[in-house]
């Protein structure tokens, strides 16, 4: 499905249990709703999933400038009115973890989810991204996730992207939002892999003291994509939490 919001064509799929609450879920940088479907199907028979390709991922089209990380907030928040959606719970992923984050301290949220999420000047190796699909091709049932991302992953790191897709990421790498998530009243349960080489886990502990109700779950010996690296046990974590 297409919506035009903040005059580009935004894609997203919509399905599962349209009578319960929703999750929404948000992928990282260079990613696209292929890398967040093995988490979200888990729970389609209890809850409404929405999975985006963020502006510039995916199906969706570039931003015609220049966006901030509150310019990807709005664009998503206009989403959830366009589907009558008035308290998603939010699960990101490093990048769409930082808009996951940034939404949650400005708009109505059920509970958080946050996956090796930056939240303030981090250098992010993006040319590791391809390595690490290398090792997510040997989880089992996760072969056909990592060469479905392989295309997005790598191809629009900063050398490879347009321009005003690398601007972007300059943005979204200089952007600090740490008084912003101390504003966040949601649950929050923070995953994190100790041995994510992009955001250190240093910041796991960080990011659960600056909110004031949240938890932090490390999955040794997993890299920036720990949530699909142990997917069984992903799974296991998050229901746990969205039934408590």
């Amino acid at each position: 499905m297409f919506e035009q919001i903040k005059g580009i064509s935004v894609h997203y799929v919509d399905y599962g249990n349209s009578f319960k609450k929703t999750l929404l879920f948000l992928h990282g940088w260079g990613q696209n709703i292929d890398m967040m479907k093995p988490v979200a199907d888990a729970f389609q028979k209890d809850y409404r999933i929405v999975i985006v390709d963020l502006p510039g991922f995916g199906q969706s089209e570039e931003p015609t400038s220049v966006w901030n990380l509150n310019d990807f907030v709005e664009c998503i928040h206009d989403l959830m009115n366009h589907l009558k959606i008035e308290k998603p719970i939010l699960f990101g992923h490093s990048f769409g973890g930082k808009i996951a984050l940034l939404y949650a301290s400005m708009y109505p949220t059920e509970k958080l989810i946050v996956c090796g999420s930056p939240y303030r000047k981090e250098i992010e190796n993006l040319s590791l991204k391809t390595k690490m699909l290398k090792k997510l091709k040997k989880v089992p049932g996760l072969n056909s996730v990592a060469e479905k991302a392989k295309k997005y992953i790598g191809s629009r790191d900063y050398k490879n992207a347009t321009p005003i897709m690398r601007d972007i990421l300059v943005e979204h790498v200089n952007f600090d939002i740490v008084e912003e998530i101390k504003k966040i009243k949601a649950s929050t349960l923070i995953i994190w892999g100790d041995q994510d080489a992009e955001v250190p886990v240093e910041r796991a502990y960080e990011l659960e003291k600056y909110i004031r109700d949240a938890g932090v779950v490390i999955y040794p010996g997993c890299s920036h994509y720990a949530y699909l690296e142990c997917l069984k046990k992903t799974i296991n974590v998050v229901k746990i939490f969205l039934e408590s």
